[in-house]
């Protein structure tokens, strides 16, 4: 094979990366380099943020230690009997790209995945020999995304912890059925006991109040996951039901949506064409709803068709027209739970609202100031100076409500 220059390394192994969609560097706990002689911090301004083509903000230098690969998963580009331009970076190479790049503030930190190449074992190796050489060679404060190999030792898997601020491994699919088709080589079993014992790991080391030493600090960012959107089959519902379970049984800090591109030479087992990308938008709205405003799963797809999510109009919106029964709510006596159903009240609308009434009876203006927008919470709300009427029963209240023009679907190719 022809030997590549650390350019067209970095181009082939930067864009074999774009298809991973849990890179956030949220949740991690507070370190710079003030008093040390490190490089580095997880806080503060000034760093530059890329975007990748289907409009998701990143900020970390997201690359592929490899993409030669062992697998053949079906839905994967970079699958071993994909046709694709070949590259592999090594340990050096990925450690100075990270420092120099942070150097000249294009990133925050370094999220690394990799193609199997030679064992699982060798490649997982390989990655914590990255993060180790980051912490410990060149005293890195920065953010540490290490992508798991679920097969490999769970010693290496334990190692990784502690060099990392935040693991994860994919789940992939929602139906483990269809992983055991599409991706014979990976067992959904295996993936489990992996992100179980990251879990256990991550309690462990926050320690109880009473302990005098401190355990060793473990992925204090704690772990993600990634699904497939538009694979395997599976509606919206069971989807939701998938993440629920995930959060409950694993204590995930995010499950992460990623529609599923067709990729060239694909198997006839995928489907010929993508899905919406407003299904996978509607997903996270959905998976938003369940972890801040106390939705659960089955409401959610109470309001759902079929399972499916309705694209027109956002996940609480379509509850609440499914649910009018329930509204209006006067927002000068409604507790917390239910002005967090109400459509167009965020979580910090709410807060206010609730802080501002025990001072003053609300009118719908101090509503308008407090939120983005009024017009979708005017007919599910109560206040002192206005009521509905039969608003909120009005047979075109989703019309009225739902965007005038639908969003351009891009595309990863």
């Amino acid at each position: 094979m022809a030997r590549l220059d650390l350019r067209k390394k970095l181009e082939i192994l930067a864009d074999a990366a774009k298809y991973d969609a849990s890179c956030a560097s949220s949740g991690t706990s507070k370190r710079n380099s003030v008093g040390g002689k490190g490089v580095g911090s997880t806080e503060g301004m000034g760093i530059c943020h890329a975007y990748t083509p289907d409009g998701r903000c990143v900020s970390l230098l997201k690359i592929l230690l490899t993409n030669f690969c062992i697998f053949d998963c079906a839905y994967c580009i970079n699958r071993t009997s994909s046709n694709v331009p070949r590259a592999r970076f090594s340990v050096q190479e990925v450690v100075d790209l990270t420092l120099n790049f942070y150097r000249r503030n294009y990133i925050e930190g370094l999220f690394l995945s990799s193609g199997i190449v030679k064992s699982s074992n060798h490649t997982m190796e390989e990655m914590v020999r990255v993060a180790r050489s980051l912490r410990e060679d060149h005293d890195f404060r920065g953010y540490i995304h290490l992508k798991l190999i679920p097969e490999a030792d769970p010693a290496l898997v334990e190692q990784a912890g502690l060099y990392a601020d935040r693991l994860s491994a994919n789940v992939e699919l929602p139906r483990d059925e269809a992983l055991e088709r599409l991706a014979p080589q990976k067992d959904a079993g295996v993936i489990k006991q992996a992100m179980g014992r990251v879990r256990l790991k991550v309690e462990e080391a926050k320690g109880g109040k009473k302990d005098r030493k401190r355990p060793p600090r473990f992925a204090p960012a704690g772990q993600s996951t990634q699904l497939i959107i538009g694979a395997d089959g599976a509606p919206d519902a069971e989807i939701l039901d998938r993440s629920a379970s995930l959060y409950g049984g694993y204590g995930l800090r995010r499950v992460y949506y990623s529609a599923f591109s067709p990729i060239p030479d694909s198997s006839s087992a995928l489907p010929p064409s993508k899905p919406p990308l407003m299904r996978e938008h509607r997903l996270y709205q959905a998976d938003w709803l369940m972890r801040f405003y106390g939705f659960s799963a089955p409401e959610i797809a109470s309001a759902s068709a079929d399972g499916m999510l309705d694209l027109a109009v956002d996940p609480k919106l379509a509850w609440a027209l499914a649910n009018r029964d329930k509204f209006p709510v006067d927002v000068n006596v409604a507790d917390r739970e239910m002005l967090l159903r109400v459509p167009g009240l965020g979580v910090k609308s709410v807060n206010r609202m609730i802080s501002v009434r025990r001072y003053r009876t609300l009118r719908l203006e101090d509503v308008q100031r407090l939120t983005h927008g009024i017009d979708k919470v005017r007919p599910f709300i109560t206040t002192l100076d206005w009521t509905p009427g039969g608003l909120t029963d009005a047979v075109d209240l989703k019309t009225r409500l739902a965007p005038a023009r639908a969003p351009e679907q891009l595309s990863l190719f």
